[in-house]
Parts: structure tokens; sequence; C-alpha cells
């Protein structure tokens, strides 16, 4: 008696879970590793902001280097330059 009390009082989450292991088992193979595959590639998958931060870091890098060596050769060539050469 005491197995069959404990078999009648399942949690709805239970019987949720064992509807859905039934339901899983009648799919085939090769649909179960499609979508093992898929779930995958989804997980691994970049997303469009990591790709975004990156270009934008990227990008912020490159403008700092250019603006570094503008700035250095701009005053170079200002301190070069004579007023009497003319």
């Amino acid at each position: 008696m005491g197995r069959k009390d404990a078999s009648t009082s399942r949690t709805p989450v239970d019987q949720y879970r064992k509807q859905i292991g039934k339901q899983d088992y009648k799919k085939t193979r090769p649909m179960l590793r499609a979508t093992r595959l898929k779930a995958e590639a989804k997980k691994a998958a970049l997303g469009v902001k990591e790709v975004a931060l990156v270009l934008a870091a990227i990008l912020v890098f490159l403008l700092a280097f250019y603006a570094f060596f503008y700035l250095n050769v701009s005053n170079e060539v200002d301190l070069d330059l004579d007023p009497d050469e003319n």
C-alpha cells in the first residue's frame, strides 16, 4: 500500500517530466541529434553584440593610434618651419 500511495501523490512537475520523457522517446535518433546540434550551435554562436563590441574596440584603438601619430607629426612640422627662410 505504501507504493500505491506514493505513486498517486506525484507532483505536477514529476508528471510533466514523465510526459516529456515519453514524447522524447518517440523521436527518432537523427531527429534528436539534429536538435542537439542546433542547440549547441546556438549556444556557441557569436551574437551581434559581441561582434559590435569587438569592432568598436578595434576602431577606438585605430583612432587613438592615428591621433597619436598625427599630433606628433604635426608638432614636428610646425617646429621645422622658419618664417625667415623666404
